[in-house]
């Protein structure tokens, strides 16, 4: 399988444990004795998704608030694992650069997680014709969704992220979206997974898609983000703002002034979530210190 294509988008080309927990009563996964020495700080909750074809996980967890020492990123999402189709039916694929990350936890993720860092899967569609809007039937959607759970699962991850780009509806023979898809697939995720994150990134026929037969999963989902990096836009998702991040930006494609700016109004329109995107090894500290000054009010470190 080849590795599922990289993103370029701009518009034209309180997990403050506290806050997290009293919005979705999910504990942080990391040991008992280690949680003591986190550092907790106050404001939006920073996620950066990594594009692990070409970068480490562990680049999410070097940068820290010189005012407190608390880490920057909360929610680190690995960028990204593939819907695919058999001819048949979807299924879960890693291609072998998540699938490493995956086979390497123990070095890869539970280091982000011990200092408190969330690790997210991000689901992306792979050209195959299947996706998150187009399952067959309720028992199909199921299905997908306990292959989710179990990898949630068995690899000790704090849950999944949808991003439904690049299925291309039809290949294969495969049907065009419909209305109850992913409204049945995210409620049965939420049965499997009643403690972890379930996330959106609102593109696509899926996240147009929230409501069926009267049902919402808007606030089944425990944040949603704009996909436009660079821009200012209010996604779908969860009626409250805290788990909302109408801004969002790429370390290699948005300018520090316009992520400053986009910073600024993410606090001064009381949104809860602030998106990032292609965190790569280099030292970025310059860079995030321009929206963390306005979000946490203090510059950023770099620890390698």
């Amino acid at each position: 399988m080849s590795p599922q294509p990289m993103r370029r988008r701009t518009l034209l080309s309180a997990l403050a444990a506290g806050a997290a927990a009293a919005t979705t009563g999910i504990a942080l996964p990391a040991q008992a004795q280690e949680k003591k020495h986190r550092r907790a700080k106050t404001g939006p909750v920073t996620v950066a998704y990594i594009e692990v074809n070409d970068h480490s996980m562990l680049s999410a967890g070097k940068y820290t608030l010189a005012n407190g020492g608390a880490q920057v990123i909360d929610v680190a999402v690995i960028f990204a694992a593939n819907i695919n189709y058999d001819g048949t039916k979807a299924y879960l694929s890693f291609n072998e650069n998540v699938q490493s990350v995956l086979d390497n936890v123990a070095t890869q993720v539970r280091p982000l997680q011990r200092k408190g860092i969330k690790v997210l899967l991000s689901i992306l569609g792979n050209h195959q014709g299947a996706g998150f809007a187009n399952f067959p039937s309720q028992a199909a959607a199921d299905a997908f969704a306990q292959e989710l759970a179990d990898a949630v699962n068995q690899y000790g991850l704090d849950g999944i992220d949808f991003d439904d780009e690049y299925a291309e509806y039809g290949n294969n023979g495969t049907g065009q979206p419909n209305d109850f898809s992913f409204v049945y697939l995210v409620q049965a995720l939420r049965q499997k997974l009643p403690n972890k994150l379930i996330t959106l990134y609102d593109i696509g026929p899926a996240a147009d898609r929230l409501t069926y037969n009267g049902q919402s999963i808007a606030n089944t989902l425990n944040y949603a983000w704009n996909p436009y990096y660079g821009t200012w836009g209010v996604p779908s998702g969860p009626t409250s703002k805290s788990r909302l991040s109408p801004a969002a930006v790429s370390y290699t494609a948005t300018s520090s002034a316009t992520a400053a700016g986009l910073a600024q109004r993410t606090v001064d329109e009381g949104y809860g979530v602030f998106l990032t995107y292609n965190l790569t090894e280099s030292d970025t500290s310059s860079y995030m210190s321009a929206f963390t000054q306005k979000l946490y009010g203090g510059a950023t470190v770099y620890k390698p």
